[in-house]
């Protein structure tokens, strides 16, 4: 088992790195040695600031502007990065937005508008640089280093009754990094999923203020190290997991498991048998279970 954290030499993308989680992962990332290339929607001040950080840290930045759900945005990270600084070897995908309401209230624009950003601004990112892992290890006829972070969310397990978009989004998200780590482990990619929890602009309506001394547990910079961590060569045997973080603790979430498996007596159902097992089970079965994993991320 390798203890190598450093990035050294090692060239890294953030989505959504201007600002919140996002600038926490890139300074991280530089802290750790790797050059960044940070993009987030438009340039501004946020973002002229977390360049500066990273460059004061002795690290190279390059900064892309652009919505992430535009293929054009995820084109220019990659051509940036090889153009900067000679490779791709980190993708973090962190940008995001909500759009919260409740179903029955959603517009089309809501929804198609979040997963654009979320699901969609995954995909092209990590097929982007699935492609160029693939290409390289193919010239190279060897592994590759290639590590892929993506931001799914509890939502996308316990399914919010105002989140319907958000929701499937990072459920998707989840999905979208097992099919990566599947496909690309052959290639020397490891491909992961967070599940934060951290106080930043898109949260700060769900979070109570940060307490006046100590330390917050709701930090971004709690779960930027767990990023860094999965960016490393330390984690070369962590592939296709999810984790949900916050604070000083990092919860390795588990695949689904069948609660109860239901067998025909003579291989094929009847719509009375099926009103007979299912129903009876649901019966006695408590109404607040609905298909989730809240009993095992209430973590305190």
């Amino acid at each position: 088992m390798s203890n190598d954290l450093s990035l050294a030499g090692r060239v890294a993308i953030v989505t959504g790195g201007g600002a919140g989680l996002g600038r926490a992962e890139a300074l991280a990332l530089a802290g750790a040695g790797a050059s960044v290339v940070v993009n987030d929607i438009a340039d501004s001040d946020a973002v002229a600031d977390t360049l500066a950080e990273i460059r004061a840290l002795g690290a190279k930045a390059e900064f892309v502007a652009g919505s992430i759900a535009e293929r054009a945005t995820a084109d220019a990270l990659i051509r940036t990065a090889e153009e900067s600084f000679g490779s791709v070897d980190i993708v973090v995908n962190n940008a995001g937005i909500t759009r919260d309401r409740m179903l029955f209230n959603m517009s089309d624009e809501d929804f198609d508008a979040v997963v654009a950003v979320h699901l969609r601004g995954h995909f092209l990112l990590s097929r982007n640089a699935a492609a160029y892992w693939r290409g390289k290890s193919k010239q190279t006829g060897a592994p590759v280093y290639g590590r892929l972070v993506n931001t799914s969310s509890e939502a996308g397990l316990l399914g919010p009754e105002g989140q319907a978009n958000y929701g499937a989004a990072k459920a998707g998200i989840t999905a979208l990094t097992l099919s990566a780590a599947r496909a690309l482990s052959r290639y020397g990619v490891r491909a992961n999923a967070i599940a934060p929890r951290a106080r930043t602009a898109m949260t700060e309506a769900v979070f109570s203020p940060a307490p006046e001394g100590g330390v917050d547990p709701l930090s971004p910079d709690h779960v930027a190290r767990l990023v860094a961590y999965l960016a490393s060569p330390a984690a070369d045997a962590v592939n296709g997991q999810l984790f949900v973080v916050y604070g000083g603790m990092v919860a390795l979430m588990a695949a689904p498991v069948v609660e109860r498996r239901f067998d025909a007596a003579d291989g094929q159902w009847s719509g009375r048998d099926l009103a007979d097992m299912l129903g009876g089970y649901f019966a006695d079965r408590p109404a607040e279970r609905t298909f989730s994993a809240s009993a095992l991320i209430d973590l305190g």
